[in-house]
């Protein structure tokens, strides 16, 4: 979800600029290539950090937070992404996303989860609703 939107927002500048006229065809282009090689690369990314496609995807949600990469860094992000997928894995079945009662226990594993690794309060909430959007996304994976 993090990449995608971060790519997204990136090709919808690029296509509002060159419809006012801002840029050039070329350039269009020019950026487009970039985003492609941009995008190859953080496909390979999980693999330098040694996470799974799922893993970094939570890696991700937890990142998008610049405090929380600051305080807690690489290693203890890593660590939690790993422990989110592993507890969220085995936590949602085939309709958990409109189930009430089953969100709000994930929710709170997920709440709980980041509490024990101090991750900072400052955007728990926006933390907790991207890895809940980014579980919806992966979860019919997990069950299938």
């Amino acid at each position: 979800m993090v990449q995608e939107k971060k790519y997204s927002d990136r090709l919808l500048e690029t296509l509002r600029k060159y419809n006012n006229r801002a840029i050039e065809t070329a350039q269009v282009i020019e950026e487009l290539i970039k985003m492609a090689q941009e995008f190859r690369e953080a496909m390979k990314r999980h693999e330098d950090l040694g996470l799974s496609p799922d893993e970094i995807a939570f890696y991700d949600a937890l990142a998008a937070n610049e405090s929380a990469v600051r305080e807690l860094g690489d290693k203890v992000l890593k660590k939690i992404a790993l422990k989110l997928t592993e507890k969220l894995r085995a936590s949602t079945t085939v309709d958990w996303q409109f189930r009430d009662s089953v969100r709000a226990k994930i929710r709170n594993i997920i709440r709980r989860l980041l509490k024990k690794y101090k991750y900072p309060p400052d955007k728990c909430d926006d933390a907790i609703d991207l890895v809940l959007k980014q579980a919806e996304a992966l979860s019919a994976s997990w069950v299938a």
